[in-house]
């Protein structure tokens, strides 16, 4: 059997030879503006914890309360034993939240996009997947059978090349993209995509899952930010991120949401979200509708290291929102810099190959609304020590 397995050993110390090996981090501490790690305290500036719910106190109470009314886990798949009817408040909270007519709700975002695109798309159809989309995009594609078209990222003119070539195709096409690409923290130029969707007959699909909590109002999304209700035929989403729980999001038309119930393998062979998580998530999604000051404090936060760190020097992409990629190049280059904000302080892993494209590895840094001016001021102060030991700025 080792003999069987020796590809793995070879396959890793190639990683380690190339700079792509991870270090996996312990958390010993909730999710916060800060977090503990081999006991001692750091700056956290790298996880999605957008609007500071992980560690929220509304969020735990309301789990604690469901547990004791309903246990911890469902028991069962949705379709079978599984369905309570928390999960159905929390299904109508997030449509209405989101302006759609309904949504349904899986088990991360990864599987809400193995919801959609396999179970609306088979062998003979079309995708148009834009060409920096989210691994699950590309994964649930894959396993579609569909044939899948990558037009240039947010290149509109590809894009309309590539429908107008494949206008004459008689099976069902679907145009997906993510609404907010994580790595460089740009927006889908989605409006443009809804305009050539309508022109071609090709059914929008939307991938929200940095943009829930963080774009429209008060976190409302990417179609709640351009203003495009009812022209997108699919959003899906995570509560992973802003939500601060776990979960997946679709949210569409009334059909939409009964023929996933139906037929989508995740909601038919995967057991249904567990009662904290659903707890937890109406929470949030309480929160979000009653006031927008998380909101604002995310975008403050954002707009304030990105331009902290733009005018020490440092390349921080074109990002359109509060992500904020300083991009190194080399992965050995990155993780260098990540190992060394880490001397100082501040918990910050390099992004690398395959995750970004190879010469343009990154320290990704992610604000929350639970950072305090101070607590980035310190980050700004360690990223500009760092970038100059290291002759980056």
């Amino acid at each position: 059997m080792a003999g069987l397995l020796a590809f793995m050993d070879e396959e890793l110390d190639r990683m380690k030879r190339e700079g792509l090996y991870g270090n996996i981090r312990t958390l010993e501490s909730p999710q916060g503006a800060t977090v503990k790690i081999d006991g001692k305290e750091y700056l956290n500036l790298c996880s999605n914890n957008y609007l500071g719910f992980a560690n929220d106190a509304r969020l735990c109470e309301k789990a604690k309360a469901m547990i004791d009314k309903y246990g911890i886990g469902p028991g069962a798949v949705r379709t079978i034993a599984g369905t309570m009817d928390i999960h159905l408040e929390l299904e109508r909270k997030i449509a209405a939240f989101k302006g759609a007519e309904a949504s349904v709700t899986f088990q991360s975002g990864f599987c809400a996009n193995l919801a959609v695109i396999p179970t609306l798309t088979g062998e003979g159809d079309l995708i148009f997947s834009d060409s920096l989309n989210h691994a699950s995009i590309i994964d649930a594609s894959r396993l579609s059978k569909a044939k899948v078209i990558r037009y240039e990222h947010s290149d509109m003119n590809d894009l309309r090349k590539k429908l107008e070539e494949n206008a004459g195709n008689a099976g069902k096409k679907l145009l997906i993209t993510d609404g907010v690409f994580s790595m460089d923290g740009d927006i889908a130029r989605l409006p443009e995509i809804v305009k050539l969707a309508e022109e071609f007959g090709v059914i929008v699909a939307v991938d929200d899952a940095h943009g829930e909590g963080v774009l429209g109002r008060g976190g409302r999304g990417i179609v709640d930010h351009f203003g495009l209700h009812g022209k997108v035929d699919v959003e899906i989403g995570t509560m992973s991120k802003a939500f601060g729980v776990m979960g997946g999001i679709v949210a569409g038309s009334a059909i939409l949401a009964d023929f996933l119930r139906q037929k989508a393998r995740t909601n038919l062979f995967s057991s249904a979200l567990t009662v904290p998580d659903v707890a937890a998530n109406i929470a949030a999604v309480e929160i979000m509708e009653a006031d927008d000051e998380r909101v604002k404090k995310l975008w403050e936060n954002g707009d304030y290291l990105k331009a902290a760190l733009k005018s020490t020097g440092f390349d921080v992409g074109k990002s359109q929102t509060p992500i904020t990629p300083v991009i190194i190049g080399e992965a050995q280059a990155a993780k260098d810099f990540s190992a060394k904000l880490f001397e100082n302080g501040v918990f910050a892993t390099a992004i690398v190959f395959p995750t970004v494209p190879k010469g343009t590895a990154r320290i990704r840094a992610m604000v929350s609304a639970a950072h305090s001016r101070e607590d980035l001021d310190r980050g700004i102060v360690a990223f500009t020590k760092v970038g100059r030991e290291l002759g980056v700025v």
